[in-house]
């Protein structure tokens, strides 16, 4: 619904958000029809995607599936990395599942997002107790210039294993720094390995190891989460 310049937005969980613009996606459908597959046998999805296991092998032992096709992740760079890793399976003697954890993404809108890992509603489903580092700034760029851009960067702690699990940024350059952030993710550093990191000044990208501020948030026993700041 449109108010003059301004847009109702009306969420799943029944709020009402007056904003700017709305962006929304719709998706892609896997194009395998007319390849013959349902008369080889191979299980496909609802909306044609091939289901494969963790090898890229479909129900039919002969068939593999990478990219696009699949019920998988819809990124360049993970189906190259799912085709290496089928050749490294059939022909180097290797078997090599594809490892789609703490993938990093990005949405190239105006802001950008990058984000890595979990989100904080994922990461309750499978920690118990979280720590939430969170910042909203103006960059220092920002304000020599006059811009009124802002940043809003976010890091989501296992509280019992202190590993980063998830991170995310929306604001200028966030594909770039989360490029570099999904490697700390990846390998499963801790907060304090954050910490401990020296930033560069004046950068965006040095809140990252900066944030102190926490939010604990349980799962309780309904499924709802219970927060309190710390």
């Amino acid at each position: 619904m449109r108010n003059r310049s301004r847009v109702a937005a009306r969420l799943t969980n029944g709020e009402t958000r007056i904003v700017d613009a709305v962006m929304f996606a719709t998706g892609r459908m896997p194009n395998t029809s007319g390849l013959g597959l349902d008369a080889a046998g191979v299980e496909l999805g609802a909306d044609g995607s091939v289901r494969v296991d963790a090898y890229s092998r479909s129900n039919i032992p002969s068939i593999y599936a990478v990219g696009d096709v699949t019920h998988r992740l819809q990124l360049t760079p993970v189906a190259i990395r799912e085709g290496a890793a089928v050749a490294a399976t059939l022909f180097g003697g290797k078997p090599s599942p594809a490892d789609l954890a703490n993938v990093p993404t990005a949405v190239f809108s105006q802001p950008p997002v990058g984000t890595v890992g979990l989100s904080e509603e994922k990461a309750l489903e499978r920690y118990p107790e979280l720590e939430v580092y969170k910042t909203d700034f103006r960059p220092m760029k920002a304000t020599l210039s006059g811009s009124s851009e802002r940043t809003l960067m976010k890091l989501v702690v296992d509280r019992a294993s202190q590993r980063v699990v998830g991170a995310h940024m929306v604001g200028t350059d966030a594909p770039e720094i989360i490029q570099g952030v999904g490697i700390a993710v990846k390998a499963g550093l801790t907060k304090a390995d954050f910490d401990a990191t020296v930033g560069i000044h004046p950068t965006a990208a040095e809140e990252f190891v900066t944030l102190r501020d926490k939010l604990v948030v349980k799962r309780e026993t309904s499924g709802a989460a219970a927060s309190a700041p710390i």
